[in-house]
C-alpha cells in the first residue's frame, strides 16, 4: 500500500490492514509528521471498500512513548494559533480513527503514554501484554490530556480517566484489562500467537454485518430509549436481513455450510 516514512501501512491478502507506527529509534513517539501521515494511512483504509477491519500497532519495543520531545520543544516557541492548527491536526487523527468504519483492533506492547492512550482508547477492541505500560503523563510536565479527553473517557469511564489524568500515575497491562481499555492481557511470549487468534475470530464474520453493527452500535451509544432509536434499530435489522449477505449468512446457516466470506 501507500509509502511513508513514519508509519507503515500494509495489507494481508485475506483482507485486513495492519497501520503500524514505524520510527521504533525513536520508541514510536508522535512528530506532525507521524499525525499527518496516520491521518493518511486511515483515510485510505476507509477508502478501501476490500478491507474487513484494521490492526493498530508500533514496531519495535513500545506501541508509542507518546509526543516527540523535540517536536514539544518546537512548540514551546509557537503562538496560540500555530499551537492550534497543531491541536487540530491530533484532533482530526482521534476523530478519523474513532470514525474509522471499520472495525479496529490495537495491539500494545510496551509504553502507551500521552497521545498513545488517546490512540489505544479511540479504536473499538484493545489488546495488550504483559509488559505494557499506560500513562496519561501531560500534566506531569505542565499539560492536558485534552484532545483525547473524550475518547478516554469513553474508553475508561469519567470517575477512572478523571484519576489517571490528574494523577498521571502509570498502570500495567493487567490494571488496563480490568479497568477496560485492554479487552484482554497476555505474557509477552503468546502476543503474536493471540492476534493471529483475534484475526482469525474476526474473518469468521460477515463484513457487511461488522460495518452495520459498528454504525448501529454508535447510534446507541447513549443509552437513552427514544422512538427514534428504536425505529432505527428495527430498520437496520430489517434492512441487513435482506441485504446480500445477510440472506448467505441466513442460508449458509440453515443449510449447515460455511458462508461465502469464510472461503476467501
Amino acid at each position: 500500500m501507500s509509502a511513508f516514512t513514519t508509519v507503515q501501512l500494509e495489507k494481508d491478502p485475506r483482507g485486513f490492514a495492519t497501520l503500524w507506527l514505524n520510527r521504533p529509534e525513536k520508541n514510536n513517539a508522535f512528530n506532525a509528521e507521524m499525525i499527518r501521515e496516520l491521518i493518511l494511512a486511515i483515510a485510505a483504509v476507509q477508502a478501501d471498500t476490500s478491507l474487513r477491519f484494521l490492526l493498530l500497532r508500533g514496531r519495535g519495543k513500545h506501541f508509542s512513548a507518546g509526543a516527540d520531545l523535540a517536536w514539544m520543544q518546537h512548540s514551546a516557541t509557537l503562538d496560540y494559533e500555530a499551537n492550534l492548527a497543531d491541536s487540530h491536526e491530533l484532533g482530526e487523527l482521534m476523530y478519523s480513527l474513532h470514525g474509522l468504519k471499520v472495525p479496529t483492533l490495537a495491539v500494545v506492547q510496551g509504553a502507551a503514554f500521552g497521545g498513545a492512550v488517546g490512540l489505544v482508547s479511540a479504536c473499538d477492541m484493545a489488546i495488550g501484554s504483559a509488559d505494557a505500560l499506560f500513562s496519561l503523563s501531560e500534566v506531569r510536565i505542565g499539560l492536558a490530556p485534552a484532545v483525547i479527553s473524550p475518547f478516554v473517557v469513553q474508553a475508561l469511564g469519567e470517575r477512572t480517566a478523571r484519576r489517571y489524568s490528574l494523577t498521571a500515575e502509570r498502570f500495567n497491562g493487567d490494571q488496563a484489562r480490568n479497568l477496560g481499555l485492554l479487552a484482554e492481557c497476555y505474557a509477552v511470549s503468546e502476543l503474536e500467537t493471540q492476534v493471529e487468534h483475534w484475526v482469525s475470530n474476526l474473518l469468521l464474520n460477515s463484513p457487511q454485518a461488522m460495518l452495520e453493527s459498528k454504525e448501529l452500535l454508535r447510534e446507541v451509544a447513549s443509552g437513552v430509549l427514544s422512538p427514534a432509536l428504536r425505529r432505527h434499530t428495527e430498520s437496520a435489522i430489517a434492512r441487513i436481513r435482506v441485504s446480500a449477505e445477510g440472506q448467505e449468512g441466513l442460508n449458509a446457516f440453515l443449510n449447515k455450510r460455511k458462508p461465502a466470506w469464510q472461503e476467501q
